[in-house]
């Protein structure tokens, strides 16, 4: 990632761990013939250290903080957030509190406390958990929330630096990308921006595609009835943790990339998101997580309602690895997926 650093925030020594420049996968030609595609490519960020995006960002937010000479964090997290966090404060020399669901799956839990945090299971989403974090705030911890600070910010965007780079200069046609807090999303669009005003492309943009869950689907409801903020989710609900986030607070620049864009936003199924999970470990020989799953699932829903026809150049955001997922995908019959090498 930092391979970027004349375009990212000041720091005097990065905190990294290696994240950043993660593969491009072709996905197989009889695959994309039988979705009715021609040319879809998979970004594999399971290939981060701690298996996912929130590395890039984490990377960058601590690296600042530590600049400013900050060692006392907090963040709220729906799992991969907090596990990464946990990772990186603990490679500056820092301490994190960090606040998850109760309910969040055992494996995420011990990830977090394994690098050293202080972890504190709270009733009910992470908004809930947001809440609680602002008690550490008030006392002169550093917040590492989504969007509450620009740096994670700053990070997520070297996934649109490497798009560039590793298409040779080019942007794909369309971008398919799960959105929890949407910052991947956005800051994406940053980049673009940037690589436009630096000479590197022109005005073309991605089409940007939005994807979450049917049991917390904001972005794709407030796009459907024209809004320009989402409305909170009441009782959200899926096991596609990194999408259970009844509302994202950069709500109205993940709308606005999608409009800007000619995008679109999906809510995909439970059903859907697994079994889609199943077929990136069997053409792709990858362990993804669920929310790669309900991007892959889009693909397909995008075909199908024509918003896709065909010769497009698609990437497809894989955002994280399922290792710490396995207890959900057991429970959704994807056990072999760790007792089995890939078949395709």
């Amino acid at each position: 990632m930092w391979r970027y650093r004349e375009m990212l925030p000041d720091v005097d020594v990065p905190v990294t761990l290696g994240e950043g420049y993660t593969p491009l996968l072709e996905v197989p030609p009889q695959v994309c013939t039988d979705l009715g595609l021609e040319h879809v490519t998979c970004k594999w960020e399971g290939d981060n250290p701690t298996g996912s995006f929130k590395d890039r960002g984490m990377s960058m937010a601590v690296s600042r903080a530590v600049h400013l000479g900050l060692k006392r964090f907090v963040v709220p997290t729906a799992g991969n957030a907090g596990v990464s966090a946990a990772a990186y404060v603990q490679a500056s020399g820092g301490t994190i509190d960090v606040f998850l669901p109760a309910d969040t799956d055992p494996a995420f839990i011990a990830a977090t406390e394994a690098h050293g945090a202080h972890v504190h299971r709270i009733d009910g989403l992470i908004t809930e958990c947001g809440r609680h974090a602002r008690e550490c705030v008030e006392s002169g911890a550093f917040d590492l929330s989504t969007l509450k600070e620009p740096y994670r910010l700053e990070g997520k965007k070297t996934m649109g630096y490497e798009l560039w780079e590793q298409l040779d200069g080019r942007l794909p046609d369309v971008i398919v990308y799960p959105t929890g807090g949407g910052t991947g999303l956005i800051g994406m669009w940053k980049a673009f921006d940037e690589l436009e005003a630096i000479g590197a492309i022109d005005d073309r943009r991605p089409r940007m595609v939005s994807v979450q869950m049917a049991g917390c689907a904001p972005i794709p409801l407030a796009y459907e009835q024209g809004q320009t903020h989402a409305t909170p989710w009441p009782e959200a609900q899926t096991d596609v943790l990194g999408l259970r986030v009844p509302v994202a607070v950069g709500d109205g620049l993940i709308l606005r990339a999608i409009d800007e864009s000619d995008g679109t936003a999906l809510a995909i199924s439970e059903e859907e998101a697994f079994a889609a999970t199943d077929e990136l470990f069997r053409h792709l020989h990858k362990a993804a997580a669920p929310e790669a799953g309900a991007a892959w699932a889009a693909l397909r829903r995008l075909r199908e309602q024509g918003e896709l026809t065909g010769p497009e150049r698609i990437v497809v955001f894989l955002t994280g690895n399922g290792l710490l997922y396995r207890n959900i995908l057991e429970r959704h019959g994807l056990a072999h997926i760790f007792a089995a090498p890939a078949v395709s």
